[in-house]
């Protein structure tokens, strides 16, 4: 599935189920880890997790499964891995302060931290 499809399924399932705030961060040039984050809150940890789990039955009947879904017992952060995207599924108080959204816009992308390397080495 390619990543803009897998990232609109699991756009549509957080609203489905009235997730809060969805932001859609493409990290392509900041990792190699996955090109997409996808951060949303909850209203409740039952809410959170209600979410998640929403997000990894819907990847499901598309064919697909999850590479892990972690925090589900908590409820504060549920995390589901789906490879090029990534849901965080969080309270609000905890996206707060975590705030991967300005973690993740003001890290240096891998381009710029190899011309960094380079020109410190001279």
């Amino acid at each position: 599935m390619q990543t803009d499809t897998l990232k609109s399924l699991v756009v549509e399932a957080l609203e489905e189920l009235k997730a809060r705030d969805v932001v859609e961060l493409d990290v392509a040039e900041l990792t190699s880890v996955t090109d997409v984050m996808v951060v949303a809150s909850g209203t409740s940890s039952r809410h959170v997790s209600a979410l998640a789990e929403n997000v990894v039955e819907k990847v499901k009947e598309a064919g697909l499964r999850p590479l892990g879904v972690e925090g589900q017992q908590s409820g504060e952060w549920v995390l589901v891995d789906l490879g090029d995207v990534i849901a965080h599924v969080m309270m609000p108080e905890t996206r707060q302060l975590y705030d991967l959204e300005r973690l993740w816009a003001d890290l240096p992308s891998d381009s710029q931290r190899e011309a960094d390397r380079q020109e410190l080495r001279g």
